[in-house]
């Protein structure tokens, strides 16, 4: 909802990359990358309120550890855009799990501050690579250092399972351990996909480079691949981002929602979601 000074619950989707390949990296220590993005159905939630300071405030189930202050990359949108404003970060997505959260909730907030007339600024990668992605929350695929993204409409809206063990991994901690940084680009993009099946079959010819030495420091990744891998009508799963989230993919929603209610009985600790990625 929005009104002249707000902007109320606005989506903050979860980040899913189905392939993350790294192509090299500069000079500055910056990687490069060629990702092919899509956003899920869920997310956490973000108000913006224009105010005469910059001020935050973090609610929600999964709110614990989450910064308020100007580590928050939330604030720190805010800040880039010049616009002080009162944010509350409404926050359902785990942090630090390969999806985005911070990023998206970030992109939120600047395209909360767009609607209420301060517009978004260039060089929003300085925040963090998938920032400028997640301004337009759509299939897309995202190169260089993040700050290049254009539409990839070549795949079906996907029913999907996204799958946290509970295990934090640091993005920084997994391209350390990263052995080859000059890995081949995903290539020209395919014709359009008419069908899960059809996405799955391509994706499976893709990677994600940050798979194996995300896997070496957190081993429940593997758990939780296997475990999705083992699913009824399971057609593809792979780790999202630098981990640990892993995503499935399945033929019907109603697949999705019957393989999270098995995962769910098996391991009750795991946050487990069904969505529809687009």
């Amino acid at each position: 909802m929005t009104n002249a000074m707000t902007v109320q619950g606005l989506l903050a989707p979860a980040k899913v990359n189905l392939a993350l390949h790294v192509t090299g990296q500069r000079a500055d220590g910056y990687h490069l990358l060629d990702s092919l993005v899509v956003f899920a159905d869920r997310g956490d939630r973000v108000s913006v309120t224009l105010s005469d300071a910059y001020e935050m405030t973090v609610s929600g189930p999964r709110s614990a550890g989450v910064p308020a202050g100007e580590t928050n990359l939330c604030l720190r949108a805010a800040r880039l855009a010049g616009q002080p404003c009162r944010i509350h970060l409404e926050k359902h997505l785990p942090s630090e799990a390969g999806i985005g959260g911070g990023s998206s909730d970030a992109a939120a907030v600047l395209r909360a501050l767009a609607d209420l007339g301060t517009p978004i600024p260039g060089g929003t990668e300085v925040l963090g690579a998938d920032l400028p992605v997640c301004l337009s929350p759509r299939a897309a695929r995202m190169q260089g250092v993040g700050e290049q993204v254009s539409p990839a409409p070549i795949l079906p809206p996907l029913p999907a399972l996204l799958v946290n063990p509970g295990r934090p991994v640091a993005t920084p901690a997994v391209f350390k351990r990263l052995e080859k940084r000059d890995n081949p680009g995903i290539g020209p993009l395919p014709a359009p996909l008419a069908t899960p099946e059809e996405a799955a079959l391509y994706l499976a010819g893709l990677r994600n480079d940050l798979e194996a030495p995300a896997m070496a420091l957190e081993p429940a990744i593997s758990a939780v691949l296997g475990a999705l891998a083992s699913l009824p009508l399971c057609l593809f799963s792979r780790m999202s981002g630098s981990g640990a989230t892993c995503v499935a993919l399945f033929p019907t929603p109603e697949a999705a929602g019957t393989a999270a209610r098995i995962l769910a009985a098996a391991h009750p600790d795991w946050w487990i979601c069904d969505t529809v990625l687009t």
